[in-house]
């Protein structure tokens, strides 16, 4: 006989679905509510996007915008795997 399903699905239980705590810097851009890990990073995607920040020449650059330069420590570009370091250091 087959266990009936939940109503909730499972959620993987790792460090990217926990909701940790943005700094003031990334707040601005993402919110100051408690979010996932992976939906921080969908976020600041979706700013850089907006904004169209990638480097034309080099769509693996990040160009900063005044909101991403405080939490890329003051630089003008990273790259999008620099990227990720930055941001953790901007979660609780």
């Amino acid at each position: 006989m087959l266990e009936p399903k939940s109503a909730k699905p499972k959620r993987a239980n790792n460090a990217l679905s926990k909701p940790v705590q943005p700094s003031a810097d990334l707040a601005a851009i993402v919110g100051s509510a408690p979010i996932a890990r992976s939906d921080v990073v969908s976020k600041v995607w979706d700013h850089i996007k907006k904004n169209n920040l990638q480097n034309p020449a080099n769509k693996r650059e990040i160009l900063a915008d005044d909101k991403l330069k405080k939490v890329f420590g003051g630089k003008d570009k990273v790259s999008m795997f620099e990227m990720n370091k930055h941001l953790s250091n901007h979660l609780k």
